[in-house]
């Protein structure tokens, strides 16, 4: 279900050609346009979206408009109308998050407005959005969101809110910071001047100056208070007494002027006026809908023409809506005279929305009437389509809505309360909505029974139905793996492969992926990954594309623990190749997909690489990732950034990928608080290593899992360094020691190779520090004959002067030669008996360098040979000693070995 998008949302409402022009107001506003945000806030009628929309037509520049109601309290409701109020001026901003928004897992409001900010800073114009009547929007997460794109607004656009009240944003630091233009109540009241041109050229009143005064006094400027004075005015012989009545309780002052309004109204206006109040919008054959009449249209040019609170919403004049304010008044006196009428009213609504495929505002309408039935039903009609478009937080609300007991009593409902609460977080009383479910498929056959039981219950949704029991279980599963409780992912995931046949593909991958995900948390990494590879594969089968290309994330992360880095790159590779085969330039899961192929290019040592894979990674923008996409790519960098040496720089990253983390299925190997502790080791911060241990409970007396066993290295490297340092008794050392026994023992049975080579270079530096740099080669030639063959580098590296010293030991001993020196060279070491550039420089002649260069080319080695005006044996000798010289033996390490050295 696409969430329809009503243009009158985005109309820009013509300021009237007899209205009172307000130039002091309109240069007060233009003159704020350099800063982020206009703030225009006072209370109902103070002539807020008049001043705007002839602010709009005036300022220059190119202006959107979002007029906002009720309803867009809903996250991607909002984001749907934010991005479209947008291309009202520019058609291509945002349009990767349209489809993003359609999608089933959509990143944080962050990574979408993050993805807008990029669209908008391509702008080649300045331009104005507004949002009208932000005070109806109650959504934390929309003023977080807000307060994000203030924070980041790119200097070509500029916001301008209207409200009642003041909105939830950082408005202190902004005005602090000379970013805030506002404009409140004691701005907008009309002056006398304007109260003159507005009573007698608007409103076509005579009066009197003193009159005038008197009326400008007693409502202070109020806008709405003149005009509702005015019409009340109208066609009276007494007006002097009339002003003199009105200098009553200001407080009563709206009660009493509507009063008076709806009294002179002959019956059927006042009636129709009472009756449409039930509505945000209106048409004329809405109108008739709700009021059983036909001339909702006329009545509605006739209410325009009268200036009666009536503001059009489009150019055709086909959608109206009435001055808020009057709205609310309307409907109060509707309650009070024709309280019995509501619910009909109401129902009408629905089902006139209902009939036209507006399927959020006909449940709105059937909560009103308090039809929780009706509601029931178009709640469960409309599921699918809002999985689809996960409009999880408009569902959770309606069905909060609904009494309990009625949501306990339909089934497909109470799965459906499941879902929704499991995709807001809420997973206290998943299961309880699931087995309120699953007592209800208890009470019936389902093979044998099920259309008796059907019309025994009220199940709307049959389809939905039939697939109840698979759909029950794959819930648990999720809500079992996002507990921990891996038995149970497990065991319901297993139940789903069970029930569902084999061409439900969409069941059978999300099943597959979640029990591969469970194998991955226990650390059963081999199994896991084929079993999430079934998963993918169904998942492709069922046309989920971009669910596949994500799930290429844990197929990778699952490779490289198991230290097989050239498959991980594949994998990626793979991704992307998925991705460039559909018809969209840019689907969801590309941008991860540069992220993890810039973290192998950093175990490399190709940090150039590796930042431009990065680049890319931002380039595609942010709403082609998936919700880790931000946390992934800020510990990237950070871990680039230490790399290069520049630790302050990488806790800073490090400490803002904490605040981006977004917990999923994935499980958390790797949490940032120990690649924090490892940059403060470097640092020499033992206290605040120490510390983190203690904090984090570990210690050598702790049982081993996968999911710890990253910290549990970092533990040992704790205790190691503290040792070293003298802090730290031989005891202490030697219970380091028997602990990392038990990591490298653990990590070779679960085949986690990636960890083996970690854990057999902290073994080295420990045995080092026990017996000597001898002592240290046994684990390092272990480690390094694992390493080589998949390109580590940065692994070695990191570990700084300690492990060089081992290197360069190993060197001596001629073990792993060859790599040895790649790892000296990316240290930046230089021994006599390391060849370095000039030595290399010396030792190759002229022509072998020659031939060196043209073998970096794609050449053939007779191409070569004629450039190089030489026969092809010459060619072969010239070649042979340059293999010689750089202890290679072929065409592309020759041409790896060269690039390392700089020969090039």
């Amino acid at each position: 279900m696409n969430i329809p998008i009503l243009s009158t949302k985005l109309y820009i409402p013509q300021p009237r050609s007899n209205s009172v022009q307000r130039p002091r107001l309109i240069e007060r506003l233009n003159a704020g346009l350099d800063r982020k945000l206009t703030l225009i806030a006072a209370s109902a009628g103070f002539g807020k979206t008049a001043l705007i929309s002839e602010w709009a037509a005036n300022c220059g520049r190119r202006v959107a408009w979002l007029s906002l109601d009720k309803g867009d309290s809903d996250p991607v409701r909002f984001l749907s109308y934010f991005v479209a109020a947008l291309q009202t001026i520019k058609e291509d901003i945002g349009t990767g998050v349209v489809d993003l928004l359609k999608s089933q897992q959509p990143p944080p409001i962050e990574s979408i407005l993050t993805a807008l900010i990029n669209d908008i800073s391509a702008s080649p114009f300045k331009f104005i959005l507004v949002l009208d009547d932000f005070h109806v929007v109650d959504s934390k997460e929309i003023n977080e969101a807000l307060s994000f794109l203030l924070e980041h607004l790119p200097q070509q656009m500029h916001l301008a809110i209207a409200t009642r009240e003041n909105p939830p944003l950082p408005l202190s630091k902004m005005r602090a910071r000379g970013q805030l233009n506002e404009l409140r109540a004691a701005d907008l009241r009309f002056t006398p001047d304007e109260t003159a041109l507005f009573l007698k050229g608007m409103m076509r009143l005579d009066l009197t100056a003193d009159e005038i005064t008197a009326l400008e006094s007693r409502t202070e400027g109020w806008i709405t208070g003149l005009q509702l004075a005015a019409l009340s005015m109208q066609g009276r012989s007494d007006i002097p007494a009339f002003i003199q009545a009105f200098a009553g309780d200001n407080r009563y002052i709206v009660d009493y002027l509507v009063e008076e309004v709806l009294e002179l109204q002959p019956n059927h206006v006042r009636a129709f006026l009472l009756q449409t109040s039930i509505l945000d919008r209106l048409n004329g054959p809405l109108c008739d809908a709700v009021t059983g009449r036909q001339d909702g249209a006329v009545q509605l040019e006739a209410l325009e023409q009268g200036n009666f609170f009536v503001v059009p919403m489009d150019e055709t004049r086909h959608w109206y809506r009435y001055h808020h304010l009057f709205a609310e008044v309307l409907y109060a006196y509707l309650k009070e005279e024709q309280r019995d009428q509501l619910a009909d009213l109401h129902l009408s609504a629905s089902t006139w929305y209902e009939k036209h495929s507006f399927s959020a505002e006909a449940i709105h309408h059937a909560l009103a009437a308090e039809d929780f039935a009706r509601a029931a039903s178009l709640i469960e009609l409309a599921w699918a389509d809002m999985r689809r478009n996960r409009q999880e937080a408009a569902m959770l609300g309606w069905l909060k809505a609904i009494p309990d007991e009625l949501v306990r009593h339909r089934l497909v409902l109470s799965v459906i309360y499941a879902w929704a609460l499991l995709s807001a977080g809420e997973i206290a009383t998943v299961e309880e909505r699931l087995q309120d479910a699953e007592r209800w498929l208890e009470m019936a056959d389902v093979h044998e029974t099920t259309e008796s039981f059907l019309e025994g219950m009220v199940v709307v949704d049959k389809e939905e139905f039939r697939g109840l029991l698979s759909s029950i279980s794959l819930y648990r599963a999720a809500n079992a793996l996002a507990q921990g409780d891996i038995s149970s992912a497990m065991k319901n995931a297993r139940r789903v492969l069970g029930l569902v046949p084999e061409t439900d593909h969409l069941r059978r991958g999300a099943a597959a992926g979640l029990l591969g995900l469970a194998y991955w948390t226990s650390g059963e990494l081999e199994t896991a990954y084929h079993t999430y590879f079934d998963g993918m594969a169904n998942l492709q089968l069922a046309g989920n594309l971009s669910d596949v290309i994500g799930g290429s994330i844990a197929l990778a992360d699952i490779r490289i623990a198991q230290g097989r880095l050239r498959q991980a790159m594949h994998i990626y590779e793979r991704g992307l190749q998925l991705a460039a085969e559909q018809s969209e330039p840019a689907m969801r899961g590309t941008a991860d997909m540069w992220v993890g192929m810039s973290e192998l290019c950093r175990e490399s040592n190709n940090l150039p690489k590796a930042l431009q894979h990065l680049m890319k990674s931002k380039e595609q923008g942010e709403h082609t990732g998936f919700p880790q996409n931000q946390y992934r790519s800020c510990v990237a960098m950070a871990r680039i950034k230490e790399a290069q040496g520049d630790l302050d720089a990488a806790l800073k990253l490090y400490a803002e990928a904490e605040q981006l983390y977004v917990s999923d299925f994935f499980p958390n190997v790797r949490p940032i608080a120990a690649l924090k502790t490892r940059v403060w080791l470097k640092q020499g911060r033992l206290d605040d290593a120490f510390d983190w241990m203690r904090e984090e409970g570990l210690s050598v007396d702790n049982s081993l899992s996968y999911l710890r066993e990253f910290e549990h290295i970092t533990m040992i490297r704790v205790l190691l360094v503290r040792y070293a340092n003298g802090l730290a008794d031989h005891r202490s050392f030697s219970e380091a020691r028997e602990f990392l026994n038990r990591l490298l023992q653990a990590a070779e049975e679960g085949e986690r190779m990636g960890s083996v080579i970690e854990i057999l270079i902290v073994k080295a530096f420990a045995d080092q520090l026990e017996s000597g740099v001898s002592a240290g080669l046994v684990p390092l030639q272990r480690a390094l004959s694992l390493a080589e063959p998949e390109g580590y580098v940065r692994v070695f590296v990191d570990e700084g002067p300690p492990i060089a010293a081992l290197l360069e030991a190993a060197l001596k001993k001629r073990i792993a030669s060859h790599y040895v020196r790649r790892l000296l060279t990316a240290f930046g070491q230089t021994k006599p008996n390391v060849p370095v550039k000039q030595n290399i420089s010396e030792q190759l002649s002229e022509r072998e360098l020659d031939v060196l260069r043209l073998l970096r080319t794609d050449m053939s080695g007779p191409d070569i040979a004629q450039e190089l005006n030489v026969s092809l044996n010459t060619l072969r000798s010239h070649t042979k000693n340059i293999y010689g010289k750089l202890e290679v033996n072929n065409r592309r390490a020759a041409i790896r070995r060269a690039e390392e050295l700089g020969l090039f």
